[in-house]
């Protein structure tokens, strides 16, 4: 698998102007932050495990189940790697606050793999990438929902535990696992009522991610320095370490391009609310994400160039 660099810039481009439309509505008031809200819960909880359940072929062969399972070892060793880079990173020397310390180890480890990682991977790739990308997923919403939520509560209980066996999305990669293993024929009617839900996932995601930015103050936050370092590491390290361990590791090169690219995207969008929800410091999360966000304009296209086109 190889990114043709001018294919990746108009799939970019294509993101860009959804992402241009998500700032105007935002601008013009037409989003309102309620309606942004439930957009992002239905997201979560609807219209991204439609899309990941719809992803898989419709009957079973072993080189599919091989690029699942290998984006699914792969997603657990880079999601181990990049806590450990994190605690090293970012640590008591970097952050004296605690919340701060938290918030810049969560930017580094959880990406926008969900919002922005879906649409990138599946425009480009296809089902080639997607396969990949749905064992990836399981690794990184284990990850979110378990180490993600203890970095901020520091502690782990049985609420928690549950909220990663519940999580919509893990539900709908296993489900899709199980209809792929078996090939099992789901009615037509059924197949159609979900790809015609998933159909609407890269457009919403992407509108969200657009108003995220349209509220947004960029030159207060030009002052931010640390925010500004911060954001500019997790965009650099995180897909030269994905890219070298699973390289070195000897993966296969669907899984390697996937996941680089994942690391290489901005960091999630998720980390404003896991800060509000469990009292973190929510508007320094929120600028970390813009920040990260509008960095990963030039850094992106810089991390394929140097990593993924051959």
């Amino acid at each position: 698998m190889e990114i043709e660099l001018t294919d990746f810039y108009s799939r970019l481009g294509t993101i860009g102007i959804i992402l241009a439309l998500g700032f105007l509505l935002g601008k013009l008031k037409l989003i309102s932050p309620k309606t942004n809200k439930d957009l992002v819960n239905l997201l979560l909880t609807v219209f991204m495990p439609a899309s990941l359940f719809v992803a898989f072929p419709a009957s079973y062969n072993d080189e599919t189940s091989d690029m699942f399972l290998s984006g699914l070892a792969g997603g657990f060793i880079v999601m181990m790697a990049v806590i450990l880079i994190s605690k090293l990173i970012f640590n008591k020397k970097f952050f004296k606050n605690e919340k701060q310390r938290s918030a810049a180890q969560f930017a580094l480890i959880f990406n926008n793999a969900t919002f922005l990682g879906y649409p990138i991977i599946a425009s480009t790739f296809g089902e080639q990438g997607i396969i990949p990308y749905c064992g990836f997923i399981i690794a990184f919403n284990i990850a979110l929902f378990s180490y993600g939520v203890f970095l901020f509560k520091h502690k782990i209980d049985g609420k928690l535990v549950l909220s990663v066996i519940t999580n919509p999305n893990i539900i709908a990669v296993i489900l899709g696992v199980i209809v792929f293993l078996t090939s099992f024929k789901l009615p037509s009617f059924v197949k159609d009522s979900v790809q015609f839900t998933s159909n609407a996932t890269t457009a919403l995601s992407i509108i969200c991610v657009g108003y995220m930015l349209s509220n947004a103050k960029f030159l207060k936050l030009i002052k931010k320095w640390k925010l500004m370092l911060t954001a500019l590491i997790q965009l650099v390290v995180g897909p030269l370490a994905t890219w070298g361990l699973l390289s070195l590791l000897s993966f296969p090169q669907e899984v390697i391009v996937v996941c680089t690219l994942i690391q290489a995207l901005p960091t999630a969008t998720s980390l404003g609310l896991f800060a509000s929800k469990y009292d973190g410091d929510e508007t320094e999360a929120s600028e970390l994400v813009t920040i990260s966000t509008v960095l990963s304009i030039i850094t992106m296209p810089l991390m394929v160039s140097l990593l993924l086109i051959h």
